[in-house]
């Protein structure tokens, strides 16, 4: 495959070719969909919901203990599927390791 041109700064909307083949570059990819804004903000507010009402305080042998919620899995790293992120220096390497997965749109 072609090399992607990656611009280091500057808002980025990428389309996902193909899934990783392994865990890490799986993780990574479903790492940097959830930098997205709108997926942040859907994030917050479960996690809001999590702490304030789903979490579940018990008393265990005489002490307090939180059975807590799963995170939510809102994004979906599989093909064809788009997101849009602003490029930082921090996460260019991240980007740049998953690259060959990746459509700049």
């Amino acid at each position: 495959m072609a090399t992607l041109t990656i611009p280091t700064t500057g808002t980025v909307t990428f389309t996902v070719l193909a899934v990783p083949r392994t865990e890490g570059g799986r993780k990574t990819l479903f790492r940097l969909m959830r930098l997205q804004a709108s997926t942040r903000r859907i994030l917050k507010k479960l996690r809001h919901a999590r702490v304030t009402t789903l979490n579940k305080d018990t008393n265990r042998g005489g002490r307090i203990w939180i059975d807590r919620e799963t995170c939510s899995r809102v994004a979906r790293a599989e093909a064809g599927e788009s997101f849009t992120i602003a490029m930082t220096p921090q996460i260019f390497k991240d980007v740049e390791s998953v690259s060959e997965y990746l459509k700049i749109a």
